[in-house]
């Protein structure tokens, strides 16, 4: 095992105290715990209201409903024109095939 001493604000120190006491776990323990679910994890979970997921379902049916008036030329166009990014994970070149495959088979049946 590897050591490290981090000088941190005291506010922040009771903050990160608090948050272990909560958790039932030493600070050391939930230091641990939380770098390496930060350093392991691109994505964060974290819980949602009810609120939020009614908000989320709500937005999900109007993009599908504006999404089904839209042609899909409009929709490729779009795609064409979004900034290029990495893939994520997991997403080889063999995957990234599959599913143009597929787009391009539910291209030629609409």
């Amino acid at each position: 095992m590897s050591q490290l001493v981090l000088e941190i604000p005291e506010t922040l120190h009771q903050q990160l105290e608090g948050l272990a006491r909560k958790e039932g776990v030493s600070l050391k323990q939930y230091l641990l715990f939380a770098l390496t679910r930060q350093a392991t994890s691109a994505y964060a979970v974290k819980a949602v209201s009810k609120k939020e997921i009614e908000q989320q379902k709500n937005d999900l049916a109007t993009l599908l409903q504006n999404l089904g008036q839209t042609s899909f030329e409009k929709i490729e166009q779009v795609i064409q024109e979004r900034e290029a990014s990495k893939p994520e994970k997991g997403l080889s070149p063999e995957v990234v095939q599959r599913l143009q495959k597929r787009t391009s088979t539910h291209r030629a049946t609409n």
